[in-house]
């Protein structure tokens, strides 16, 4: 209970930080303001999608169906935060591109990425029989975990984007308003805390 209030009180002063903290962006003025949403909901899905290929390697090391259930868990969350990446990029897109999809490498990418882990939950639905559920998931979560660092980081660098790349000074340190730094440093910890507490709620049945 402590900690569902503590983690309330702590999004809302997030919430309240990006709007009247933040500073405007040069070149885009008050949309930046999707971004502290964006960035960190793409953050906890690619840490979602890792966990669920760390707890499918320790399934198959113990067999234990806790470590298959958090694998599941895991990666229905990383979907679900995987979706609203997607769809606060979409968004950002049409406020700025002018249209929701543009066909940009990254999109195409991460849309790939959301049938990769669509097509996980469809195998799990598929088999009838536990262990046997349990291990094809397994293996499956592993090879999707592996691709997905190709799929968001790797790929997209080899094609020209929309997408706008970390700011980078020539020290190698990112070059960002202090204030705009701090705020989303704090809205990934309070969306990374959000993503725990759903993880271990309750167990994914399916």
């Amino acid at each position: 209970m402590f900690f569902d209030t503590s983690l309330t009180a702590l999004t809302l002063a997030v919430i309240w930080a990006v709007f009247y903290l933040v500073p405007p962006a040069q070149g885009l003025g008050d949309l930046v303001r999707i971004a502290f949403f964006h960035i960190p909901t793409a953050w906890v899905s690619v840490l979602a999608f890792v966990l669920s290929a760390w707890w499918s390697i320790l399934y198959l090391k113990t067999r234990k169906i806790e470590a298959d259930a958090l694998s599941c868990r895991s990666a229905a969350l990383g979907l679900i935060f995987c979706l609203l990446a997607t769809i606060s990029g979409a968004v950002f897109a049409k406020l700025t591109w002018g249209a929701y999809w543009n066909w940009d490498p990254r999109q195409i990418t991460i849309f790939i990425l959301l049938l990769v882990y669509g097509a996980y939950f469809a195998l799990r639905s598929a088999i009838a029989e536990p262990p046997v559920r349990a291990r094809l998931s397994a293996v499956y979560a592993l090879f999707a975990g592996a691709a997905m660092p190709f799929l968001i980081f790797v790929i997209p660098r080899y094609y020209s984007s929309l997408h706008p790349e970390p700011v980078i000074n020539a020290s190698g340190h990112i070059d960002m308003d202090p204030v705009m730094l701090a705020v989303l440093l704090a809205a990934s910890a309070v969306m990374t805390l959000i993503y725990l507490r759903l993880l271990f709620r309750r167990r994914c049945s399916a």
